[in-house]
């Protein structure tokens, strides 16, 4: 039997969480009852980050948070010059799940796909 794969979650997936979305929710559950490793970049926190709640600070226990380094940092940037209009954190969150083999996750699906070009091995879902 092969490895389940992990997950990457990007921003939107963790907005639907601190929501309590049930979609996100579900995902989020199953993935941790499966034991399941779910990543988040770091660049992700900054961008959802607005200040400290309980919540959270919970998510963020239920998580790999994964450093930018710069081998992710140069993957992104490529990915960036290759795919028009793709943003710094969209980038990252692909070039992180294609170092794993993760599936992502986000709310913000036609982006992620425009960059599948350049990681075509990554699998997204939408929340």
């Amino acid at each position: 039997m092969s490895p389940r794969p992990g997950l990457t979650f990007d921003t939107g997936v963790l907005i639907a969480l601190e929501r309590r979305t049930q979609r996100a929710t579900e995902v989020y559950r199953a993935a941790a009852d499966g034991g399941a490793l779910i990543t988040v970049p770091t660049a992700v926190i900054a961008e959802w980050w607005r200040g400290r709640t309980d919540l959270r600070e919970r998510l963020l226990a239920g998580v790999r948070v994964e450093l930018l380094t710069p081998q992710l940092a140069k993957v992104a940037g490529e990915a960036m010059a290759a795919v028009r209009k793709a943003t710094l954190v969209d980038s990252l969150v692909m070039a992180s799940a294609a170092t794993r083999g993760d599936i992502v996750y986000t709310s913000d699906i036609e982006d992620l796909v425009r960059l599948q070009a350049h990681f075509p091995t990554v699998r997204i879902l939408q929340i």
